[in-house]
């Protein structure tokens, strides 16, 4: 029933307006449509962390909005993210999650690509006259830059560049890195959920500490004493502020935001074994310190428009599928040391499965508020989505010029929804 002028036709970003937006925004499929066109083909898109590409000819397959890609480095070390399509009738060309091979083949008509994307193979070339090219039908690809260790891709030839497009963000990127304690951070695993709900829930929930103490109650009756303190994470003086181009941080825990600073600090009770653990593996006071630091992850949630947050501890990456379904893929990092970090990087993974494992704590009861959201949506026509909470940010916490509130305040939704705004506008 949308046509593609009709889509470009409509006003959608007066959909958002200063600190409010209309509900048609989670439901309208023609709107969602338009965001795969204006958002997800026109800015970078998370789409791998380098460590993911361990060596050449290694692989994995994801999305960049709707579009399903390869994500691959060729036997240079080449990093390509290519549309997963073959170029003769469009079928995908792996279907595995992730791999190691040096041609991808076409199961219908047998057409081979290497993993810089170029046609390899035709079988039966004689079919073609002699004007067909193999050299003209190589898989499509997407741009690609990185930046601490995050490969992001765009189909906009004229997007600007990566470093530009994150901005004040880069500083937060490179202090959620440190928790490679002292070594290289590197994906320990990853799992996937789907919700009945917009794209958009999902982005706002990773700025939201206002609902942490409500939706995540019985998260925090399962911790210790001294670890529930950790949490309070509306009781520690922190903040969430506007970085600009729709990203923004939230930052619970203000003494986590450096995981290199105060190492001369006691190690937590709650750590001694694993300090002891990682001091047999020979490793040195200081590095025990760095990697036991880094174990519990930042203290921040760090959003990046429109699809990824590094998140405490760990990457959320989100995938819309439809305007009412949402795939959140919730990646666990670790340090990138070998065996002798292995107790460190246990832990993690043990820390990840408490909360944001598929049986954790966390992932339920959010996903449940978010279906909810969508739900209720359906009601009420004309009735706003509100995202105006906020009172000022601590003296001396956010970068001068920048907007910030207190750590329960909207401010990184409404910086969201800004930059959703000038893209939808354009």
């Amino acid at each position: 029933m949308h046509s593609e002028d009709a889509v470009a036709e409509r006003p959608w970003g007066a959909l958002f307006e200063g600190d409010r937006a209309d509900g048609a925004i989670y439901r309208d499929p023609a709107l969602f449509d338009a965001e795969m066109d204006r958002i997800f083909k026109n800015t970078w898109v998370w789409v791998a962390h380098d460590s993911e590409l361990p060596g050449p000819n290694t692989f994995k397959t994801g999305h960049v909005g709707t579009s399903p890609v390869l994500i691959t480095r060729d036997k240079k070390g080449q990093v390509h993210v290519l549309l997963n399509r073959c170029r003769h009738r469009a079928a995908s060309v792996c279907e595995k999650k992730k791999g190691k091979q040096s041609v991808f083949v076409c199961p219908y008509h047998g057409w081979s690509y290497d993993p810089d994307g170029s046609l390899r193979k035709v079988p039966h070339r004689w079919g073609y006259d002699e004007n067909f090219d193999p050299a003209d039908y190589p898989l499509f690809s997407l741009r690609v830059e990185q930046y601490a260790g995050m490969i992001f891709a765009t189909f906009n030839a004229d997007a600007p560049p990566l470093e530009e497009h994150l901005g004040a963000a880069r500083k937060w990127m490179d202090l959620f890195m440190k928790q490679g304690g002292g070594f290289g951070v590197k994906v320990l695993g990853q799992h996937s959920f789907r919700f009945p709900g917009n794209w958009k829930i999902q982005l706002e929930n990773t700025t939201d500490a206002y609902h942490f103490p409500i939706v995540h109650k019985t998260f925090l009756d399962s911790l210790d004493e001294e670890t529930e303190n950790v949490f309070d994470v509306l009781g520690q003086g922190g903040w969430v502020e506007d970085l600009g181009n729709g990203h923004s941080v939230m930052v619970m825990i203000p003494s986590l935001i450096d995981l290199e600073a105060d190492l001369e600090a006691p190690i937590p009770d709650r750590f001694a074994d694993l300090a002891a653990e990682l001091a047999a593996e020979g490793h040195d006071d200081l590095t025990v310190r760095r990697l036991v630091r880094a174990v519990g992850g930042t203290g921040f949630n760090l959003n990046l428009f429109p699809n990824v947050a590094c998140s405490m501890a760990f990457f959320r990456v989100l995938r819309p599928v439809d305007v009412a379904t949402t795939e959140i893929t919730h990646v666990a990092i670790g340090m990138d040391g070998g065996e002798s970090v292995g107790p460190a990087n246990r832990a993690r993974i043990r820390l990840h499965e408490h909360f944001q494992g598929p049986m954790g704590f966390g992932t339920p009861d959010d996903a449940e508020g978010w279906e909810r959201v969508q739900r209720g949506v359906r009601a009420g026509e004309g009735m706003p989505i509100l995202v105006n909470r906020g009172v000022s940010a601590p003296e001396g916490t956010a970068e001068p010029g920048h907007e910030a509130g207190d750590v329960s305040s909207e401010v990184g939704m409404r910086a969201a929804y800004r930059m959703w705004k000038r893209m939808m506008d354009e």
